[in-house]
């Protein structure tokens, strides 16, 4: 058994040594192979890094050629930018000349028109006819015919201006005398008004809501009138039944030519209407015209001329008394009688 093993051992090692053997010239083999491709490659790395140099030389050649005709080119754009501003300063030269040269030449066409018009005229005078001169001594005393009526007529002229200050004169007059007629009907106006309300005065006695405010005298419509209603009272018909009585006392002696008149306005408060007043009157206007159509038909039913009395409703536009209470609506509401001329 021990024989069988050692001779088996005894056969495996002539292998393993060839097989290194054989393995080391292959290493050999590949070894020198690569030496000899090194070798190659070197020799053309080399070449081809002789090349690229002697590229680059002629590539840096090339750059400074180009810089040098870069800088030759603006040399020369500069040139031509030089030249371009000569050109246009002699255009601009040669223009002007050329202005310069149609003007005088314009002007000297001119002066040989103006000379040889001055020609013509003198040829002209020289050839003047006698039955030219003849017209011409006509057309002087045409001349002097229209300037004699010219003077006729600045004569007239002024004829008529100092008659026109004598108008104006008489018109200043008039107007002065117009002015004072104007004046003595105003003071008349005046004075039937001081009359007119002292016999109310009298009449109404010391009425706390009866009161004068200016040239007007105002009833407060509560007086006269019920809650939103354009019927006399009972009340209201007694103070005016002394109003009729007191303008027929004094009209008969105010002026006969003193167109005077009665207005009277009838004023509202600012407080909106109720649903029940709406059934008769639209608005406060409505009702205020109403009230003073009312006091109209009654002075006049009372023997005053209706051609003395006029009637206006301005609703609650003119209050006499600024606020929204009670008190200032019972102000508010009211009757206003101004004597005034129509």
């Amino acid at each position: 058994m021990a024989r069988r093993r050692n001779r088996a051992e005894a056969n495996i090692w002539p292998g393993f040594v060839d097989a290194l053997s054989t393995l080391l010239l292959v290493m050999m083999f590949v070894l020198s192979i690569f030496v000899v491709g090194q070798f190659f490659l070197g020799d053309k790395l080399q070449s081809v890094q002789r090349e690229l140099s002697d590229k680059d030389s002629e590539l840096a050649r090339l750059i400074a050629q180009i810089n040098s005709l870069n800088d030759e080119l603006g040399l020369a754009k500069k040139q031509n930018s030089d030249l371009q501003t000569n050109i246009l300063s002699l255009e601009d030269t040669i223009k002007k000349k050329n202005t310069e040269l149609a003007g005088l030449a314009a002007a000297l066409a001119a002066s040989q028109t103006a000379i040889a018009a001055s020609a013509e005229e003198l040829q002209a005078e020289k050839a003047l006819s006698t039955q030219q001169k003849s017209e011409i001594a006509t057309l002087n005393a045409q001349i002097a015919a229209l300037r004699r009526q010219l003077a006729s007529i600045q004569e007239a002229l002024d004829a008529a201006e100092a008659k026109d200050k004598e108008q104006q004169a008489q018109i200043e007059n008039l107007s002065s005398r117009l002015n004072a007629a104007l004046s003595r009907k105003v003071l008349e106006l005046q004075e039937v008004r001081s009359r007119f309300f002292e016999a109310l005065r009298n009449a109404l006695g010391d009425r706390t809501d009866v009161k004068v405010v200016g040239d007007r005298f105002i009833f407060e419509s509560d007086i006269l009138f019920g809650s939103c209603s354009a019927t006399i009272g009972d009340l209201g018909k007694i103070e005016l039944a002394k109003l009729a009585t007191a303008l027929k006392e004094i009209q008969g002696d105010l002026p006969g030519d003193l167109a005077w008149v009665l207005r009277v306005d009838g004023h509202a408060d600012a407080e909106r209407l109720g649903p029940g007043c709406r059934q008769f009157f639209d608005s406060n206007l409505e009702l205020s015209a109403q009230r003073a159509i009312s006091v109209v038909n009654y002075l006049t039913s009372e023997g005053v001329p209706s051609r003395r009395l006029l009637a206006t409703g301005a609703g609650s536009t003119y209050p006499l008394v600024n606020g929204r209470n009670s008190a200032a609506y019972a102000q508010n509401r009211r009757i206003e009688f101004k004597l005034t001329e129509r």
